[in-house]
């Protein structure tokens, strides 16, 4: 099928003992965190972004992504847990079946000095 439109990624540490876990997903190169949460049934992105790279981290739930980019797609489901980057230019569809909670950092952020967005529409 050739290159996957996302990278799997691994925190940066993990620590767990009787007390419960402790996970670093990273501790350098985001400059934006977001918090979503999703409802079962919904359906969210359908855009890329043209500089910024995102990285999602999944803290309860699941969603399934669709990815696109020249003309292709790629789908993969995502549970809790699971930790993936996205790199500029890829589109990104995310379908949520049950109610789920997200992690997303951006490295850039999404918001331009001028006030744009680095958000750009999928074109079917």
């Amino acid at each position: 099928m050739g290159e996957s439109m996302f990278i799997l990624l691994t925190p940066d540490f993990l620590h767990e003992d009787n007390r419960g876990k402790l996970v670093q997903l990273v501790h350098e190169g985001y400059r934006q965190v977001n918090v979503i949460t999703s409802r079962a049934g919904v359906l969210r992105g359908g855009h890329y972004h043209k500089k910024n790279k995102e990285a999602f981290y999944v803290i309860n739930g699941a969603c399934e992504v669709t990815f696109v980019r020249d003309g292709k797609r790629e789908k993969n489901k995502f549970v809790a847990g699971d930790f993936f980057c996205i790199e500029p230019g890829t589109g990104h569809i995310f379908r949520y079946h049950e109610d789920t909670t997200l992690l997303g950092l951006y490295d850039l952020g999404v918001e331009e000095s001028d006030g744009r967005k680095d958000l750009y529409p999928i074109e079917e």
